[in-house]
């Protein structure tokens, strides 16, 4: 029996799209907003489009923020997209300050509204940019294997995240003269600020790498 993950409905994620893309690559995937379902999946996808405080806010009405750190506790994959990979840290100054799912040692903040030389940005942060590993082997074992340095995801935020250890940093990418967090992991948990289901081949190569760490996770008899 093919393993199968979990995506997340809280309300506020792409889910046809992020669904979309896992059958695309062969990975059995449900759309679920059951505690239990989460806790018990072979893998979990955290996708979210939206603001941080009420993202939080309904994982919490839904019963689904202890599933999440029983999935991560557990040693099986979760993966977080977009605003998912935001909830995964301790918390994000959106709105005042909020605290997230706790998993990644990490603040959420905005990108600063000027650059260096003074001009002001225009936030958030749409279209396609390159993802550069922090350092050499970085990507190995991880969901980005696939991808040269270089490559382009496709990203749409105003809220990036600032890690508190620079070994959970897994990819960056630049916006202007700054450099952000454009993916994280620690251990099974893994995160993404870009949507790599809206990011062409090279984003469905990462999709396929995830089907393959789950199943590599999952009992024997699932």
């Amino acid at each position: 029996m093919a393993a199968t993950a979990a995506i997340v409905d809280y309300g506020m994620g792409n889910l046809a799209s992020v669904l979309q893309a896992c059958r695309h690559v062969g990975l059995e995937a449900r759309v679920t907003a059951d505690p239990a379902s989460v806790a018990a999946a072979a893998g979990v996808i955290l996708p979210g489009v939206g603001g941080f405080p009420a993202a939080m806010e309904a994982l919490r009405r839904r019963r689904l923020v202890e599933p999440l750190q029983r999935q991560a506790a557990a040693g099986r994959p979760l993966v977080g997209i977009c605003l998912g990979m935001q909830l995964l840290c301790d918390a994000s100054e959106e709105h005042g300050r909020h605290p997230g799912l706790g998993l990644i040692a990490g603040d959420v903040v905005r990108f600063p509204r000027h650059d260096p030389r003074g001009a002001r940005r225009k936030i958030p942060l749409v279209g396609w940019q390159p993802l550069y590993p922090p350092r050499p082997g970085a990507w190995r074992g991880s969901p980005l294997e696939p991808l040269e340095p270089g490559t382009y995801q496709y990203f749409d935020h105003a809220y990036h995240v600032r890690p508190r250890d620079p070994r959970t940093v897994l990819a960056e990418s630049r916006f202007g003269a700054l450099s952000f967090c454009a993916a994280l992991r620690r251990g099974n948990v893994f995160g993404c600020q870009f949507h790599p289901e809206r990011s062409g081949p090279d984003g469905l190569a990462i999709y396929a790498r995830i089907r393959r760490l789950i199943e590599r996770a999952a009992p024997a008899d699932r």
